[in-house]
């Protein structure tokens, strides 16, 4: 697997975070090495303000905090912290970070972006640049030319300005927009739903995985959350908006509730949402972090896990290896991992080699899905 992102008489190294042995997939892609060409030769005046959105590992920060001011938003804890650790380790000049729900800075020169894969996150954030941006600062976008439809282009046109493209270099191309379109649209940040089956309602903020209705996997295991709990330590990883929270939360009034998510949206969303529905005296956080770094040992009694199968743009299976692996490390002698997931990714398997084939139990299945419970 290549580290070393070579152009122009330089190089950086650079790794994904968390760093892993054995890594197969580069911390950058070839749309990254486009928008720096594309860039570079421009030849623009040193000290700019570039803001770039949804960089994946800082590959774009690292590279143009060389010569100007860098201003990275994402909403991704893991993003933020391969920021921090490939700045550092090529002792680049410091990088303003910032989530995507937060105010887009003042005195920007240019904007560079990765085109998220939530359409609801993209035109989150083409409103707020239509808003704050003035019509003259180029946003250049990029991202796998299979990927960018016409349905994307004519999103930026309606939500920020006049767009065209550039010709296909490495299976990527380029995305050239302006804040100047005729009509402002604003976009409200939060979607609210109600799941009606339970008589509650949730918040959705922008990149909220299945933002826009009750996603199948975790109306699937809505019905198979345990009751009768009563002073339960109980950890959500990977909670989204909260929804299993939320539920679990209502059936049994004495659990202790810890939502993890390495989104800021979703934890910000749990956060509303378990408010709203549980109360402010109940006791519940929730965290943003990769995973369960730097969770105590042997500490809760129950964790519930909906995996997700990328990061950022690639598909891959080491996250949920990683929630398993760090929930049996917070979980007590006898605790129980909850798992929900496609019945194709064979999580029987992998929960099987780390806690004992004896130890795993189907608790329910249908023609796509799997409830599978881990016992320490």
């Amino acid at each position: 697997m290549k580290t070393e992102l070579a152009l122009f008489d330089r190089a950086l190294t650079l790794n994904r975070f968390p760093k892993r042995d054995n890594e197969t997939l580069q911390a950058w892609d070839a749309g990254d090495e486009y928008l720096i060409s594309y860039m570079e030769e421009l030849n623009i005046e040193p000290g700019k303000h570039i803001l770039i959105l949804n960089d994946n590992f800082g590959a774009l920060s690292c590279w143009f905090t060389h010569k100007y001011r860098v201003t990275m938003m994402s909403d991704s804890y893991i993003a933020h912290q391969g920021t921090i650790e490939n700045i550092e380790s090529n002792r680049c000049e410091e990088v303003t970070l910032s989530n995507t729900i937060a105010n887009i800075p003042a005195n920007v020169d240019y904007v560079l972006i990765q085109i998220p894969r939530n359409n609801r996150h993209l035109i989150w954030q083409l409103s707020q640049l239509r808003q704050a941006l003035d019509s003259t600062v180029p946003v250049i976008a990029v991202n796998k030319a299979k990927d960018i439809h016409t349905s994307t282009l004519k999103l930026f046109e309606k939500y920020l300005g006049k767009t065209h493209t550039s010709l296909a270099w490495k299976k990527h191309r380029l995305v050239f927009s302006a804040a100047d379109s005729s009509n402002t649209l604003v976009v409200e940040p939060v979607t609210q739903w109600k799941v009606e089956q339970y008589g509650f309602e949730l918040n959705n903020l922008p990149n909220v995985y299945s933002g826009e209705k009750l996603d199948q996997g975790a109306h699937f295991i809505l019905n198979y959350l345990p009751k009768g709990l009563t002073t339960e330590r109980v950890i959500d990883l990977g909670c989204g908006n909260g929804v299993l929270s939320v539920k679990l939360g209502l059936d049994n009034p004495g659990v202790q509730i810890t939502c993890v998510d390495e989104s800021f949206m979703a934890t910000d969303c749990a956060k509303s949402n378990l408010l709203n529905s549980l109360g402010v005296e109940r006791n519940t956080k929730c965290i943003t972090n990769n995973c369960l770094d730097g969770f105590e040992e042997n500490s809760v009694e129950l964790v519930l896990c909906n995996p997700p199968f990328h990061q950022q743009q690639a598909i891959t299976d080491h996250i949920a290896w990683q929630m398993f692996c760090d929930a049996k490390h917070v979980l007590c002698n006898e605790g129980k991992l909850l798992v929900i997931g496609n019945r194709h990714l064979g999580y029987d398997v992998k929960l099987s080699k780390l806690f004992g084939k004896s130890k795993i139990k189907l608790i329910a299945s249908n023609n796509k899905f799997v409830i599978l419970q881990a016992t320490k």
